[in-house]
């Protein structure tokens, strides 16, 4: 679903098999495990929900690329993809404009073209992927085995939408779950 078409414009997530994305896995679970026993989590009410409390799966480069006006006009390389998407959108003012759009009426004080760092700026975007969850806004791709949250449908921009329903065609039905 995240591959065909979209890959040759804003690339692939990375492969659950290869090792790095095997050690990454394993890493999310453990990191999963610690939040579950140390905080207090929501039940989770979303429809395409993977566990019985509130945690889903971002993707940041995927999610930050499908929030792109024409992505053949941001240069990236491979190991810097979501950083590239991230500095491009927020100082286009897109990732203010998702933020004000999620969370109506509420400013936020730290500048997020200021967010240089790959870790926090990974950060925010799986912040942006749960508060669309929490708005239950958002596209889900995946199946009973997982979902992956993206961004809410008027937020992903024309070509990527039409990418992922030329995609979801030849999958199985149900692998797109569009809200609201």
């Amino acid at each position: 679903m995240l591959t065909r078409g979209l890959n040759s414009k804003i690339g692939k997530p990375g492969q659950a098999n290869a090792p790095v994305g095997k050690r990454l896995n394993d890493a999310t679970n453990i990191c999963a495990k610690i939040v579950r026993s140390q905080c207090r989590l929501a039940p989770a009410m979303h429809a395409t929900r993977i566990d019985r409390l509130a945690i889903v799966e971002a993707f940041p480069s995927t999610f930050l690329g499908l929030l792109l006006a024409d992505p053949s006009t941001v240069k990236v390389r491979r190991g810097n993809r979501s950083d590239v998407f991230f500095q491009h959108l927020s100082t286009s003012g897109k990732l203010q404009e998702l933020m004000g759009y999620l969370l109506p009426d509420r400013t936020i004080d730290l500048d997020l073209t200021s967010v240089v760092n790959h870790d926090e700026r990974a950060a925010l975007v799986c912040a942006f992927t749960a508060l669309c969850v929490a708005a239950d806004d958002f596209v889900a791709v995946g199946n009973g085995d997982g979902w992956i949250v993206l961004p809410p449908r008027g937020a992903i921009q024309g070509w990527a939408m039409s990418d992922l329903k030329t995609n979801a065609e030849t999958e199985q039905p149900g692998c797109m779950y569009m809200s609201r």
